[in-house]
């Protein structure tokens, strides 16, 4: 299946995360003015000081109309998101992975181990791409299409210290095909590896004996249909995460 965009988009930290305060207004108080008044009692006069305060209180401040619209529109949304398709708890594990979801970043990383000494890492995307393919179970119209949505994913397979050999893959909705094989070290010594041929040009029995290597290790079918469906979620659960950091902004 080919691939449409960029094979492997970069796992980012979002920074600068906008945080929801809170204001309290309170009046402001002017300083008393104290007038002098005379007054003359029995032929006596003398001065009195009569405390004249006034208080002035700013009116509460509001938002100007687009800016209301705005917030309306986000508390709309908000609501529209968590009520029509409103996203579960996500999973912590899948097989014998451990998942680490961290709240607000573009990538997932599942953690494992086979045999004695060997780790798994896999990070995966959220997602970036995908291809138009005809629409499941419809035979009546060959113009009807569904978009077959792509994660990328690099796995890495280490065995102690040394070095780490590596998997680019896609993962689609229903498997996973790798893309590139490669070796790097991990003390950084290969600044730049060579990341070998590409899977497809490589004889058809190494890549059988390759994607049967993965699968071995839980890096199958059956994870990519985890992965599309976590992911799914996720897009849920950071949409309604941003417009919330949105219209707290707004609010400020």
């Amino acid at each position: 299946m080919a691939y449409r965009g960029s094979l492997l988009s970069p796992c980012k930290t979002l920074i600068n995360l906008f945080q929801r305060q809170q204001f309290s207004l309170h009046p402001n108080r002017l300083i008393p003015n104290f007038l002098t008044l005379t007054r003359t009692h029995m032929s006596t006069e003398s001065l009195q000081k009569s405390p004249f305060e006034s208080n002035v209180s700013t009116e509460s401040l509001r938002k100007s109309p687009f800016e209301s619209n705005v917030l309306r529109i986000l508390r709309n949304e908000i609501v529209y998101q968590s009520e029509y398709a409103p996203p579960h708890q996500p999973a912590t594990e899948f097989n014998t992975f451990a998942v680490e979801d961290r709240p607000g970043e573009q990538c997932v990383t599942l953690r494992g181990r086979f045999g004695e000494n060997e780790t798994i890492k896999i990070e995966a995307t959220m997602f970036d791409g995908g291809v138009m393919v005809p629409k499941a179970g419809d035979d009546t119209d060959s113009t009807t299409e569904d978009m077959c949505l792509h994660i990328s994913l690099l796995v890495d397979i280490s065995k102690g210290e040394g070095c780490v050999l590596g998997f680019i893959c896609s993962s689609w909705p229903d498997h996973i095909e790798i893309q590139k094989v490669y070796i790097v070290r991990r003390d950084g010594s290969f600044t730049q590896p060579c990341m070998g041929p590409n899977f497809r040009d490589l004889d058809k029995k190494l890549q059988s004996a390759l994607l049967e290597f993965l699968k071995a290790r839980g890096v199958n079918d059956d994870l990519s249909v985890f992965l599309h469906e976590f992911i799914m979620n996720k897009d849920r659960i950071e949409l309604i995460r941003w417009l919330g950091k949105v219209m707290s902004f707004v609010e400020k």
